[in-house]
């Protein structure tokens, strides 16, 4: 049996509202070295997204290039890359060379030969014991020619076709390889796409993969003769297809607050004769992520059983009560020193039910501008007109601080 392991979407260098997750991400990879050495993995597999940026912060390439040669230094025999939407291909390109004399394969850029996106792996004997279609994120100029006039759905036509006859070219080289050198070895691909039916978490990150454009490939493009498809891009983990076994791994660490309480995983691959086994050894949670909804009376309540097990974790509050808490952050501050829980965001859904029930009909909180939410708000609260002048100034002082200075003030 040859042991995978299938992971994707890292986003190494990734912030949660301002917060630093290096710890976080640098437990998991530990994590998963452990995983691969204690399984005696023979190939990795990261299906894109390395990164969370085209240009990862000294931190990030610290753990990233750790991890590899760690992991090179395993019995893992293999490790194959492909760049995601987030990555830099030119970034994971440029050390492919000395990388590969670690059987660390990196593919961030589509080539013009499909030949160059599929990978023989060799066993310590030297003989062929896996083919790899390693097809990184495809880009729209990598796929198809834009043209003037034409329309939205004729480019995403032009986009879905593009990207089949890609894989395609691939897949038809992998055969003729095969063929040539008289092959007898199961075969995987690894993709960085948006298959048709693919869930998505609430705010998890995921965003569209085509400026204008929601395109979605069918699974079915994948041929039955694969043994496995390796996927990256979507953070939930899940089933794309079954024949062949066509699997998200999703990302190690929530993306957010609506994915408090997930469980996150890897894929761990068995491939032998008959059908691919596949496991999924669940990713320990390194930083909880707790999402606080309801009153004052549920909020605190929660606050107090983190308290009593010490819990260190990074907190959402959505207050929902009926009454107005116009001093909700200070309460949460009381209700939190001392401990080591840190509250990352707040949500008081009382002053913006009180800015939504003044909306007209037709209208949305997105028509607003920063002023007119607050001067809905100071309507709703009564604020007599003598204090607005000074609210209003103290609130345009704020405005244009926020985000480092990225708002500009009204």
């Amino acid at each position: 049996m040859l042991k995978i392991v299938h992971t994707s979407d890292w986003h190494l260098g990734r912030r949660l509202y301002g917060r630093s997750r290096y710890d976080e991400h640098e437990a998991f990879l530990k994590w998963l070295a452990d995983v691969i050495e204690k399984e005696r993995a023979d190939v990795l597999l990261v299906a894109g997204d390395v990164f969370d940026s085209g240009t990862p912060g000294n931190r990030a390439q610290e753990l990233y290039y750790g991890f590899l040669f760690r992991v090179a230094s395993s019995g893992c025999r293999h490790v194959v890359i492909i760049a995601g939407n987030h990555d830099s291909p030119s970034f994971l390109d440029a050390p492919r060379s000395l990388l590969k004399s670690l059987e660390i394969h990196v593919t961030g850029s589509a080539a013009d030969d499909p030949g160059d996106e599929v990978l023989v792996l060799r066993d310590t004997e030297g003989e062929p014991e896996l083919v790899v279609c390693a097809v990184p994120f495809l880009r729209d100029r990598d796929v198809r020619v834009a043209e003037m006039g034409e329309s939205p759905a004729e480019k995403e036509r032009k986009l879905v076709e593009g990207i089949r006859k890609h894989y395609e070219a691939v897949f038809d080289r992998a055969l003729e390889l095969g063929k040539e050198a008289d092959l007898d070895v199961p075969m995987v691909a690894m993709g960085h796409l948006f298959t048709a039916g693919g869930r998505v978490g609430e705010d998890d990150g995921v965003r569209e993969l085509y400026v204008g454009s929601l395109v979605r490939v069918a699974p079915g493009m994948f041929p039955r003769y694969l043994d496995y498809v390796a996927l990256g891009h979507l953070h939930v983990p899940q089933a794309a297809g079954e024949a062949p076994p066509v699997r998200y791994s999703g990302s190690p660490l929530p993306m957010s607050f609506g994915e408090a309480g997930r469980t996150k995983s890897v894929c761990l691959v068995e491939i032998g004769d008959g059908k691919p086994r596949i496991g999924f050894p669940e990713v320990p949670v390194f930083r909880e992520l707790v999402r606080i909804e309801g009153d004052w009376t549920v909020i605190s309540g929660t606050i107090d059983s983190l308290r009593e097990r010490d819990s260190d974790a990074w907190l959402e509050v959505i207050y929902r009560g009926d009454r107005v808490m116009g001093d909700l952050r200070e309460k949460l501050e009381t209700a939190l020193e001392g401990s080591r829980l840190e509250v990352l965001r707040i949500r008081n859904d009382r002053i913006v039910r009180s800015v939504l029930g003044s909306m007209r009909e037709g209208e949305s909180l997105e028509d607003l501008g920063p002023e007119e939410v607050f001067e809905r708000c100071l309507d709703a609260h009564e604020v007599p007109v003598e204090q607005r002048d000074e609210l209003m100034r103290a609130y345009r002082e704020i405005i244009a601080g926020l985000d480092d200075g990225e708002r500009e003030t009204p």
